[in-house]
């Protein structure tokens, strides 16, 4: 890799999502870093093998093995790579089993770069942007956490709107109006 020979600092991308992968890593290059993709923590786990990563950002639900096993087996082979765990699946639960694995910081999508490269490094939100961290509003973590569970119920509205104990037309109609702006 030219980057990492040019001194800029190396990450390790893991998400099953490649889309979301992809342009994450690209806007993460921009920032500076050197970034090695991949998919699954099976996958990270060889990269990480062959090459010394300084930093990695590890998703918690993947296929197969879990990001938070991972965050333990990049630990275990570089006690000094510094891990950021994010997932849009938060609990309290899973943030804390990432903490005690190695990881420093916890985030939960969506996630933005400037956050990702905050929590990478080590500074506080006002120390990079000069100002305190936004808020999402209530509508938006309402609309989020809406459009989390129909995915879980890989698009069945019905489904959705029984798990979530609402009628199925109010399901919908939360649905279809546009995402509230943070």
């Amino acid at each position: 890799m030219t980057a990492e020979l040019a001194g800029d600092p190396t990450l390790l991308l893991v998400d099953d999502d490649a889309t979301f992968r992809c342009a994450l890593g690209e806007a993460l290059g921009k920032r500076g870093f050197a970034v090695s993709l991949a998919g699954s923590a099976e996958e990270a786990a060889a990269l990480a093998r062959g090459q010394e990563f300084e930093y990695a950002l590890v998703d918690v639900r993947m296929p197969g093995q879990s990001g938070i096993d991972l965050v333990g087996a990049l630990r275990s082979m570089d006690d000094g790579i510094r891990i950021v765990v994010f997932t849009g699946y938060g609990t309290i639960a899973n943030a804390v089993a990432a903490i005690r694995a190695g990881a420093v910081d916890y985030l939960t999508k969506p996630v933005d770069v400037a956050r990702c490269v905050q929590s990478l490094l080590g500074f506080a939100p006002a120390e990079v942007e000069g100002k305190g961290e936004d808020l999402p509003s209530l509508e938006r973590v309402e609309w989020e956490y809406l459009q989390r569970v129909l995915a879980d119920c890989e698009g069945n509205i019905s489904e959705a709107a029984r798990k979530l104990r609402m009628h199925r037309r109010s399901l919908q109609r939360k649905l279809s109006k546009r995402p509230p702006r943070s």
